[in-house]
Parts: C-alpha cells; sequence; structure tokens
C-alpha cells in the first residue's frame, strides 16, 4: 500500500511538472476533415521560451474509413522563440536533457514529447519534438533551438552555466 501511494504521489509530481499545451488555432486541410492543430507549450522551468508545435489531427471520416480509431499519426513539427525575459529554473543540463511536455496520440502506447537540451558549449537551449512509439525505423521529429548568446539570463536554479 505505501509503494502505490509512493508512486501515485510520484506520478502525480511529474504531471504536475511538465508544461500544458494551449490550443492556438486548428483548421481542416482536405474535403475528408482532416486537420492540423497549432499548439503552445510555455516551458516551466525556463520563463521567456514559448514553442508551438503543429500537429495533424485524424477526422471521423479518416478513422473510419482506415481503421486505428483511437490513433493520430506522428507528424508535427516545432518551433521556438524567446518570448519575454529570460530565466532559468533547475534544469537538467546533462547529455539527455528533460521532457517538457507530453501528448498521447493514442490509448495506450504512443505519444508526441518535447525534450529540452541544454548545449552548454554553444550556450542554446535544444527543444526536441518527437513521436515514443517508433515503428518500422520511422522515428519523426522535428528540433529547433533558442539561443542564450547576447541575451541577458537570469540563472536561478543550476549553477552551471
Amino acid at each position: 500500500m505505501i509503494r502505490f501511494s509512493v508512486c501515485s504521489c510520484l506520478a502525480l509530481l511529474v504531471a504536475v511538472s511538465q508544461a500544458a499545451a494551449e490550443d492556438v488555432g486548428r483548421f481542416r486541410n482536405d474535403w475528408t476533415g482532416n486537420g492540423i492543430a497549432v499548439e503552445a507549450v510555455a516551458d516551466p522551468k525556463v520563463q521567456g521560451v514559448t514553442c508551438h508545435i503543429s500537429r495533424f489531427s485524424r477526422s471521423v471520416i479518416d478513422r473510419l474509413t482506415k481503421g486505428n480509431w483511437f490513433v493520430d499519426p506522428s507528424n508535427s513539427s516545432i518551433a521556438c522563440q524567446q518570448t519575454g525575459p529570460l530565466t532559468i529554473g533547475d534544469i537538467d543540463t546533462s547529455a539527455g536533457g528533460e521532457e517538457v511536455f507530453s501528448e498521447r496520440l493514442s490509448l495506450i502506447f504512443k505519444s508526441l514529447a518535447v525534450r529540452r537540451i541544454y548545449d552548454k558549449k554553444n550556450t542554446t537551449l535544444v527543444y526536441l519534438v518527437y513521436s515514443r512509439q517508433v515503428k518500422d525505423a520511422s522515428a519523426k521529429m522535428s528540433i529547433s533551438t533558442v539561443p542564450l548568446y547576447g541575451h541577458d539570463v537570469t540563472w536561478t536554479g543550476n549553477k552551471e552555466r
């Protein structure tokens, strides 16, 4: 029982620490109703950075005719920009970085994720959007960077710069 409670608390903390997507816009791009959604994701540990993600959104007609009712494609793109004064909290500066955002694309296995990696040598924040389910070597990803060089950056957490 204690183990279950600890695991539940950890899962809640991970969910709370990740950013939430805000719907910016969406439109239909074909006659079947398939569309493209654009979402804004603010980095929860780096104030002043916003990433915009575009992703494919399947229509009811597409779901009925092709099956896979509960699965959306992994096609996505990302663009991140400085949108305010930069204040960097306690970020993971290791080579693997850390996940900033995650959103389910299917009921069980597939999700879309955004990971931030700090490129210390080039003083740049790197944001990568990717699908967690890689099938038939078809990993789909997109990358965006936010340079810190020449900007007034405040570090409040991690002292490694």
